[in-house]
């Protein structure tokens, strides 16, 4: 538990980086997780939707510990992240109105639309490759996410059963209660997790959140166009600029990306409304860990939900793809924060893991505040 203490308040990087910090520290060095186990909960931790590095978390806590470790693991590594997201959403609401504050964001927004460009184009290099179908699916959810402003659950979902069907056909997965079994354990723990509408805020909030935590796949910036539409486009809680800024807090905060839901429940409904989004994001993805762990040593290399997998994946990448189109529309104003992204992009793209994001983030505030004050002369 220490440890992913110690890991959310000072893991930054994003969920790749993190990933490979656990298998550092826990497989090779302190040989708490063996391979096998680090290599088992990986994959279930990319098979689920929810944030990666955190469904691992949860999973290697359930590997000695059972429920209770997955459960004190889980809390460690969030908490801290959390924490800071919300005092930067006190900060943000007390002090957004000051020129100060709005210059760092017209930089760090700039900045975060390099950082999604530069990753949907890493992720559309690792998930599509060349197959045409792939391709397919990726443009077509690119265009959906572009043309709606908001990321397609459905179009999601029936990518991956299109995948399964066409690349690995169920053959004697109708015989008998298999179907039954496997829908159940795939649908049970999302059914556990869907709370009753209620009036008020804090049930919006929840259920909104909760939905996000069942159906996002990918990385944590899968969850980025998913947000948009409901947080700015159907539930106008939050305007485009606002978003972007909760999406640029996460950046420069350690721990995983989705602990954005904390800054933006903040927004909403302040500390309540925090605590409810955090809470919604990640019992979904944690109930997804635990429930089907027990069997996914047994059915996890079915060929079936490979390719269910690989649809979902290259899907919520072709919707990252798109929202870089339609946050850009709304952060990249002028020229200088055109070329903020465009630097960022290149910069990134050249020199790698040689440039962390934090350290970007940093950089195109400082830029930001520089020069904000010759764009908006009467702020």
């Amino acid at each position: 538990m220490q440890y992913f203490l110690k890991l959310g308040t000072l893991g930054f990087g994003g969920p790749i980086a993190l990933v490979g910090y656990m298998h550092r520290d826990l497989v090779e060095e302190r040989q708490w997780i063996s391979e096998a186990e680090y290599q088992e909960g990986l994959t279930l931790a990319q098979v689920a939707p929810g944030p990666l590095a955190a469904q691992l978390s949860f999973y290697l806590g359930y590997v000695h510990y059972s429920i209770l470790g997955s459960a004190l693991v889980g809390v460690a590594f969030v908490l801290p992240s959390f924490l800071m997201v919300v005092a930067l959403g006190w900060a943000y609401t007390l002090f957004g109105g000051l020129s100060w504050m709005q210059a760092v964001f017209y930089g760090v927004g700039a900045a975060v639309i390099g950082i999604i460009a530069i990753s949907a184009y890493k992720l559309t290099r690792k998930t599509v490759g060349t197959d045409w179908l792939l391709w397919g699916i990726y443009v077509v959810n690119a265009a959906a996410t572009v043309i709606t402003q908001s990321e397609r659950v459905e179009l999601i979902l029936g990518a991956g059963f299109l995948v399964w069907l066409l690349k690995s056909p169920p053959r004697n997965w109708f015989k008998g209660n298999r179907v039954n079994s496997i829908l159940g354990l795939s649908l049970a723990p999302f059914l556990a997790t869907v709370p009753t509408v209620t009036p008020g805020i804090l049930g919006q909030i929840f259920l909104f959140f909760a939905t996000a935590g069942s159906f996002v796949f990918g990385s944590g910036l899968a969850i980025i166009p998913f947000l948009y539409g409901g947080v700015v486009k159907d539930f106008q809680w939050l305007d485009a600029q606002q978003f972007l800024d909760a999406v640029a807090v996460a950046m420069i905060t350690p721990g995983p990306v989705v602990i954005t839901t904390g800054f933006i429940g903040f927004l909403v409904a302040g500390f309540p409304g925090a605590c409810v989004a955090a809470i919604a994001m990640f019992i979904p993805c944690y109930l997804l860990t635990i429930i089907p762990a027990p069997y996914f040593k047994k059915h996890g290399k079915n060929p079936g939900i490979s390719a269910f997998v690989k649809g979902v994946t290259v899907a919520a990448t072709g919707a990252i793809a798109g929202a870089v189109v339609v946050l850009g529309q709304q952060s990249l104003r002028d020229l200088p924060t055109s070329l903020i992204a465009l630097v960022t992009l290149v910069a990134l793209g050249k020199f790698g893991k040689k440039l962390s994001e934090p350290i970007v983030v940093v950089i195109a505030a400082i830029i930001g505040l520089v020069l904000y004050p010759f764009m908006h002369p009467q702020a």
